[in-house]
């Protein structure tokens, strides 16, 4: 039997770099999924080997089966239902497995990736031979939350080997966890994050975990879904950026000018609570829409007015918001900043015409365009019989 999961990328819709200095941040899942496949190698296969195969980037890792065993205790395995995080002696055994695979110079950065798969594979699954297939729709590295949406599609498929959840098997297409079991798939997703970001703040496998829309400020999570279904264009400027870097730049004019970025950071605080009284209140009818999607256009535009007014802004950014301002639509980067992505509301009465135009216009300075809906479903798994 091969077990596929898919689990959604996120965008931040308002609050970043704010939220570091106490205000609200709006975050949404973006239906653009990662998917996992895994499936466990027959005793006919006489093959001993855990493959993990990383179709987008055209990568194949395979280690023998012993040779995990004995990079970890005789534990691994025995507690699915106990997320662990990764020990300094553990770590150590899971860099020396990674660095013989050799990983091209170029792609160097997933090293990170491989490693919280081989930590929660052989916590949740111990040591079966089995290859597991990764393939994204999400862009590395870009502020989408891809690594998150790979650690938790990647628990949710292991998990669903177990019996530490309890799925229907025979179900046909996507299904979806209980809330009991969703709570584990994210806790052990976490885990991989803290392999390959060190201190992640949760929230990234949070909303692939569970989809929909939340709001968080100092710590505390609030779930909610959207009464109003919402597009965006997604608009990849390709340019790296250093979050750690931006983070500390804020920090730093809030030393130099602490009365005004308190008043830039409480007005944040406003707009993402605007936003979540609108995603949340009942819309009616296609008039209530439109003035819904007038609202927040507006808060869109005031945030990345105070974006700017932070320093997180970039040149390429600027580019995406001219652009997309000659066709009367708003935008706002999300994110770290200073490169990264930029959304674009798309109004439910915007013509495919003015799509196809702006795309083909961003397109043209060389970035890459995504058309995705905000606040759908969480993480999903389906059962296949192999053939």
């Amino acid at each position: 039997m091969e077990v596929k999961a898919r689990a959604p990328g996120k965008i931040i819709l308002t609050g970043e770099h704010a939220v570091v200095h106490g205000s609200t941040a709006v975050a949404s899942s973006i239906d653009l999924y990662t998917y996992v496949s895994l499936r466990f190698t027959t005793p006919s296969e006489d093959e001993d080997l855990l493959k993990l195969q990383l179709k987008d980037t055209a990568l194949e890792f395979s280690w023998p089966i012993s040779r995990v065993r004995g990079a970890f205790p005789e534990s691994a395995g025995q507690l699915s239902s106990t997320p662990t995080s990764c020990s300094v002696e553990n770590a150590k055994s899971i860099a020396a497995l990674v660095e013989e695979l050799n990983i091209p110079e170029a792609k160097i950065g997933l090293a990170s990736g491989v490693s919280a798969f081989l930590w929660l594979y052989s916590s949740i699954q111990g040591f079966k031979p089995a290859t597991v297939v990764v393939t994204s729709e999400l862009p590395l590295g870009s502020g989408l939350g891809s690594s998150a949406a790979f650690c938790v599609a990647l628990a949710a498929a292991l998990l669903a080997c177990t019996d530490s959840v309890s799925l229907d098997v025979n179900h046909q297409g996507w299904l979806s966890f209980g809330d009991k079991d969703l709570e584990l798939v994210n806790k052990w997703a976490f885990e991989g994050e803290k392999i390959i970001h060190g201190k992640p703040s949760g929230i990234d496998n949070t909303v692939s975990t569970y989809g929909n829309i939340i709001s968080f400020k100092s710590g505390n999570i609030t779930h909610m879904k959207s009464s109003v279904s919402l597009k965006m264009l997604i608009t990849n400027t390709k340019v790296g950026r250093n979050t750690k870097a931006l983070v500390a730049g804020v920090s730093e004019r809030m030393l130099r000018h602490r009365d005004i970025m308190a008043f830039v950071f409480s007005a944040v605080d406003s707009i993402s609570k605007e936003l979540t009284t609108i995603l949340k209140s009942p819309t009616p009818d296609e008039l209530s829409v439109t003035e819904k999607e007038e609202k927040i256009e507006e808060l869109m535009e005031m945030n990345q007015g105070l974006l700017q007014s932070m320093g997180v802004s970039h040149a390429t950014v600027e580019t995406v918001l001219r652009t997309t301002l000659k066709y009367k639509l708003a935008s706002k980067l999300t994110g770290a900043g200073g490169g990264g992505c930029v959304l674009t509301l798309l109004p439910t009465l915007l013509s495919g015409t003015v799509v196809d135009k702006v795309v083909a216009e961003l397109e043209s300075c060389g970035f890459q365009c995504f058309i995705a809906g905000i606040g759908g479903g969480g993480v999903e798994i389906s059962f296949a019989v192999s053939s």
